[in-house]
């Protein structure tokens, strides 16, 4: 069974052959330092969102930008289709529950500044959004295709009082049935032989360019 993720299926959109490499052949693309600062924020914000949900509020930072209250249900999801024999996995940052049980999957994104538009958003991660709409759906929760991401920036303020943020949510729609097609092509992808290279590769562009020498 093949198992994937948001994460191995974007870089299948990348580039079919360092996707195909990475999982037949183990040869994975090379990896700068891992930057340790978003991890850390992204932690202080969840702990901050699992505070409200103990206590049964929306965190005041997204208070009145999004419908319903924090979901108390796994947010690891995963999925098996035993006709294609495929598996696809997902952790969520965050849910939503609506009053008539209609689920909306939530992402926290730390940057420099705001994007402004929800078309960052879209041409960004609407794959991951349409993933965990699809998980949600899979694990049995009534969903009605939408998402929400949330940013946050640092704002100009005292830091003795705390780093300031402010807050910008998108609502954008999902395609779940769209999310199950790049998946399928995904496997079957690896179960053929070895792509070409994208176009655009800068791994695959080095490597072709080092092997003049």
């Amino acid at each position: 069974m093949i198992s994937l993720s948001n994460s191995t299926l974007n870089l299948f959109l990348e580039c079919p052959r360092c996707f195909w490499l990475h999982f037949n052949k183990k040869i994975s693309r090379p990896r700068g330092i891992f930057p340790t600062l978003p991890t850390g924020m992204d932690s202080v914000i969840k702990n901050y969102f699992n505070y409200y949900r103990n206590i049964g509020e929306l965190p005041p930072l997204i208070s009145g930008k999004v419908d319903g209250k924090l979901a108390d249900i796994s947010l690891n999801l995963n999925f098996v289709d035993s006709d294609s024999d495929l598996k696809i996995t997902g952790k969520l940052d965050e849910c939503l529950v609506l009053n008539d049980g209609i689920y909306i999957p939530l992402d926290h994104k730390t940057r420099s500044s705001l994007p402004n538009n929800v078309e960052y958003s879209q041409n960004y991660y609407q794959t991951q959004m349409d993933t965990y709409t699809l998980l949600l759906q899979k694990n049995g929760y009534s969903t009605r295709n939408q998402a929400y991401i949330v940013y946050y920036s640092p704002a100009k303020g005292e830091l003795h009082k705390g780093v300031p943020f402010v807050v910008e949510v998108h609502s954008i729609p999902t395609s779940p049935d769209k999310a199950f097609l790049l998946y399928q092509s995904a496997k079957s992808c690896l179960e053929g032989e070895l792509p070409p290279s994208s176009t655009d590769c800068e791994f695959c562009i080095w490597q072709k360019e080092v092997s003049r020498f």
